[in-house]
């Protein structure tokens, strides 16, 4: 009789925990359920988003809520891409990825100040801290309360620059997007009170 290969059966179970992470949540209105779909060994949302909290001062709720609206919580979200000609697939609309749906040049600023230079757009807790960070930043130059989704959010898809010069305010359909992600923030607030 041969012998348990314990190394192979942590690399199976390795592997099936790191693909139950690859796809994303199911009901992502309920963020209980989200909490509960990772709610493992290999990743937990809940302590990230906690973590997060308490280190930007940017509640979870809002937290959930902005990657929520930017990538309904796939990892590998992107922009869709340009067509050619009407049906050849081209270039991106913006370098947009991951959880967070952060810019190249964003992200790098968020990696160099952060000093998380190991950070993955693709890895949950890397996003959330870099919406935590972003936040984080709004609030200290911009002014906006860290409790107030619609502000962060605005801040969050025009950039600081565009948001303080107030490009927000002609376009009603941004605004309008913001609204939900605040809408969003407050039903998460109030899941949160239930959550086991």
């Amino acid at each position: 009789m041969r012998g348990v290969d314990f190394s192979r059966i942590v690399t199976v179970s390795v592997l099936v925990g790191l693909a139950g992470c690859a796809t994303p949540p199911s009901r992502i209105n309920d963020i209980c359920a989200v909490f509960d779909q990772r709610d493992g060994w290999v990743t937990n949302w809940r302590s990230s988003a906690e973590r997060v909290e308490a280190k930007y001062g940017v509640p979870i709720p809002i937290l959930m809520a902005t990657v929520r609206k930017e990538s309904g919580f796939k990892g590998n979200a992107r922009p869709p891409r340009k067509k050619l000609w009407g049906f050849i697939p081209w270039k991106r609309q913006s370098s947009a990825y991951g959880y967070s749906q952060a810019l190249d040049g964003t992200w790098s600023q968020y990696m160099t100040e952060s000093g998380n230079w190991s950070a993955r757009r693709t890895n949950f807790d890397d996003s959330l801290d870099f919406v935590g960070w972003y936040h984080g930043k709004s609030a200290d130059t911009l002014g906006i309360a860290r409790n107030d989704p619609y502000n962060l959010y605005l801040a969050y898809y025009f950039g600081w620059s565009a948001y303080k010069r107030g490009d927000w305010r002609g376009n009603s359909g941004m605004q309008s997007y913001a609204r939900d992600t605040a809408k969003m923030a407050t039903t998460y607030a109030a899941q949160m009170r239930s959550c086991r």
